[in-house]
């Protein structure tokens, strides 16, 4: 694919992971294995609030198609197709679910040195059209995001957004939710190998005239053990330990509290990921 402005999906991703991803509040335990043929296989369990439930996957590479299939516990199977350069510089994604056909949808991405676009259509009676565009560079890009209802012929979202990037920083602003919010955020590394990093983001719902403002930042103590940490204006706070139990395989525990009621219970969860 072209080295270009990536899709609108990228625009403040670097912050929102930081600030996400590995916040666990169950308790979830995946197992990997890869066999000699391209082929993947991972079986996730999953508690939470007393229920469990789980998932078995394969995924498959052959070239440039990539097939992957979900089988959970109420024997629903989820199938994603991607193949790329069909069309050259385009990436088409197709995902459907048995027995449930309503949830299906085909996506078309087209990738250049200077722009990304992107379609979408749920396969269903009453399809939602998704459309993006991304124009710029890899340091810096401005996108548009638009849902139309072909039913209803309404607008369902339209979204704006800017990404600055940069090796050891990034910086992004969206206007969302149809220009009732507007999302702030920066991401900066301390060091060229990326052990420590802090992010703030800030985020006002005008509709409300609530904001919401949060800062975080991870630290890797040694090769194998990572810490992040959040705090928010509301007062939850959230930690993650996680540290590499066995090569590719790691162990992630997540808590969360809330400092302006401290009497509430704390929420944990636990994470332990195994590549074999």
């Amino acid at each position: 694919m072209a080295n270009g402005p990536g899709l609108f999906s990228d625009i403040g991703k670097r912050p929102k992971d930081l600030l996400t991803r590995d916040y666990v509040s169950d308790q979830k335990f995946s197992v990997s294995s890869f066999s000699v043929n391209g082929v993947a296989f991972t079986s996730t369990a999953v508690k939470k609030g007393g229920l469990s439930n789980g998932d078995v996957a394969a995924l498959y590479k052959y070239k440039n198609t990539v097939i992957d299939v979900k089988l959970d516990t109420e024997s629903k199977i989820s199938t994603t197709i991607t193949i790329a350069d069909i069309i050259p510089s385009t990436k088409t994604i197709a995902s459907f679910k048995i027995p449930d056909t309503s949830g299906g949808k085909l996506e078309v991405q087209y990738f250049h040195n200077h722009a990304t676009f992107t379609s979408a259509v749920a396969l269903n009676k009453s399809p939602v059209v998704d459309v993006t565009a991304t124009l710029g560079t890899p340091t810096i890009a401005f996108g548009v995001e638009a849902g139309y209802d072909t039913t209803s012929g309404d607008f369902t979202k339209y979204t704006a957004g800017v990404n600055l990037s940069k090796p050891e920083s990034c910086a992004s602003i969206i206007l969302g939710d149809k220009g009732d919010t507007v999302k702030a955020s920066y991401l900066y590394h301390f060091d060229q190998l990326k052990k420590s990093a802090a992010v703030a983001e800030i985020s006002r719902r005008f509709s409300t005239n609530e904001n919401t403002f949060t800062v975080g930042g991870s630290y890797a103590l040694d090769h194998l053990t990572t810490v992040k940490a959040k705090l928010n204006n509301h007062g939850k706070l959230g930690t993650v330990f996680q540290h590499q139990v066995i090569p590719k395989s790691v162990l992630t525990v997540a808590s969360e509290f809330d400092t302006l009621a401290l009497d509430k219970t704390p929420r944990f969860g636990l994470g332990l990921a195994l590549k074999l």
